[in-house]
């Protein structure tokens, strides 16, 4: 059996429910959004104080881009707030490097700019870190890891798994040990497809603006309690 104080190295959350919330309390859908990103900011605390590492966060997908443009205006503006020089600074104090992953090209330049300029300044902070996985697909991923390998010129004869891994945009960085995917679908949606090969999984049924500590915490009891064999 798994330690009882066993705590994930990396953890990666599917912020999932976030219109439902909002549908369910007769409020309008930016609005459940806005709740979803004052709730992501809580968990990051809770993340750290428990002594989690680093945290991916499924901020928007690829899929995200057929939404409404007027709810991929609001997003992206929340996408904006959330790597602001006052947001990135309270990282920075904490001691945790900005990791924003995904196709980072689609994005409005505004929030490019910004993500730049919150990537240089927390580049070689040591204590954990944030993965954004903003316009992010797991097999867009993978491809673009595969471009990366072909304009390397790597013999395919000693390509390995790890050659790919040094490849993605999560190069250097452990696999999660645990996906938490909140809202109740039990389903990854292409989130970090290839570094999950080995991760626990866990479903909660609670919209992403209700999940609390509480919740966090019988994920992370939960994750204690499993054997990982990794096909030993």
């Amino acid at each position: 059996m798994a330690e009882e104080n066993k705590v994930p190295y990396h953890l990666g959350i599917i912020m999932d429910g976030n219109r439902r919330w909002a549908r369910a309390k007769g409020l309008p859908i930016l609005e459940g959004h806005r709740q979803g990103y004052n709730k992501f900011k809580e968990v990051g605390k809770w993340c750290k104080a428990k002594g989690i590492k680093i945290l991916s966060v499924f901020a928007f997908s690829t899929e995200n881009w057929k939404r409404t443009e007027e709810e991929v205006s609001y997003l992206m503006n929340l996408l904006v707030e959330a790597v602001s020089r006052k947001e990135i600074e309270e990282l920075h104090k904490e001691g945790i490097k900005l990791n924003v992953i995904g196709e980072k090209e689609r994005l409005p330049e505004n929030l490019q700019k910004a993500i730049q300029e919150g990537e240089e300044l927390t580049q070689d902070n040591k204590e954990g870190i944030l993965n954004l996985c903003i316009s992010y697909g797991g097999r867009r991923e993978i491809v673009e890891a595969i471009k990366k390998i072909i304009e390397k010129n790597i013999d395919p004869q000693v390509m390995t798994e790890e050659t790919v891994a040094e490849n993605l945009w999560t190069a250097g960085q452990a696999d999660p040990d645990l996906i938490i995917r909140t809202s109740g679908e039990k389903r990854l949606s292409g989130f970090l497809t290839w570094q999950t090969a080995y991760s626990e999984l866990y479903f909660v049924e609670k919209h992403w603006p209700d999940f609390t500590e509480e919740d966090l915490d019988k994920a992370l009891a939960a994750y204690a309690a499993r054997d990982r064999r990794f096909g030993k």
